[in-house]
């Protein structure tokens, strides 16, 4: 709950097994510097490219939000992942333990792919930007390096507010914005009004009593928020309002400077001083 001084308090925790593919929302975990423990753990990769599956190129992946990932029992630190439980768009039920899993996925995705629980030294991604004003592209696929060694887009932490999502709702009201279109890892609940998290960059998040975060960077956004999920349908104007009220941008990326355990309703507080790194030193 809410504390002394406090900016606000986690009102949710997700975490997403397989790269692209629907999560699993958590009562608490442990954070490592690594995330959430068990986030992106796992991915598909195109052999025929060696990049990386993602639903950022919905004309080849966009089926990918179809897939539901959840761990077979709670990861443990300083375990070995658990293997994951996936949910296929038929109903049916793979553990990627099964030598079938690369199988069931390709034949949905209709593409060879292999199911891999370890990312290549550099891996990548292909990424499609439509055509809305305000992206750095318009209209085109690039390919995109990721973070050395994992499956993260950038940071390994992503953290949103519920003043942003408010202030989406009200810039455009039509549409249908919720976290789920967003992939957080944590939802911060506030009673602050805009987007709040954007001063936070540079900065320190403290997460109940143990858990140190610095706040990296925006969250630039991408096609991946327009894509339809279960009830939701596809929507363009939700990247579009994200690009003309906040230059695309919804959310925080953060890294974990002290790990610890962050449980659902943990008060955030927010440093005045600059964010430290791993290694004590400011920037």
């Amino acid at each position: 709950m809410a504390s002394p001084g406090s900016i606000g308090t986690v009102v949710s925790l997700l975490r997403y097994p397989v790269k692209s593919m629907m999560g699993e929302e958590l009562n608490a975990s442990a954070l490592t510097e690594r995330g959430v423990l068990g986030d992106r753990a796992y991915a598909l990769l195109d052999p025929a490219t060696g990049k990386v599956v993602s639903a950022k190129n919905p004309r080849r992946w966009g089926r990918m939000f179809d897939f539901h990932a959840s761990f077979v029992s709670p990861p443990q630190p300083g375990a070995e992942l658990p293997p994951v439980r996936i949910a296929l768009p038929d109903g049916a039920v793979v553990t990627s333990d099964r030598d079938d899993v690369a199988m069931a996925a390709s034949q949905v995705l209709g593409h060879h792919l292999k199911f891999v629980r370890s990312a290549p030294a550099k891996p990548s991604l292909e990424e499609y930007w439509p055509d809305i004003e305000g992206l750095a592209y318009r209209e085109t696929v690039t390919d995109e390096p990721m973070p050395s060694e994992t499956f993260f887009d950038a940071s390994p932490l992503l953290i949103l507010t519920t003043a942003t999502i408010d202030a989406l709702r009200e810039a455009y009201p039509q549409g249908r914005f919720e976290p789920r279109r967003f992939r957080p890892n944590v939802i911060v609940g506030t009673t602050e009004r805009g987007f709040v998290e954007n001063g936070w960059v540079g900065r320190t998040l403290r997460l109940g009593d143990e858990v140190v975060l610095r706040v990296d960077k925006p969250c630039g956004r991408c096609v991946m928020t327009t894509l339809p999920q279960g009830d939701l349908p596809q929507d363009y104007g939700i990247l579009r309002a994200a690009a003309k009220h906040n230059e695309a941008n919804v959310g925080v990326y953060a890294s974990v400077v002290r790990s610890g355990t962050v449980s659902r309703g943990d008060a955030v507080h927010l440093d005045e001083a600059r964010a430290l790194r791993a290694d004590g030193m400011t920037g």
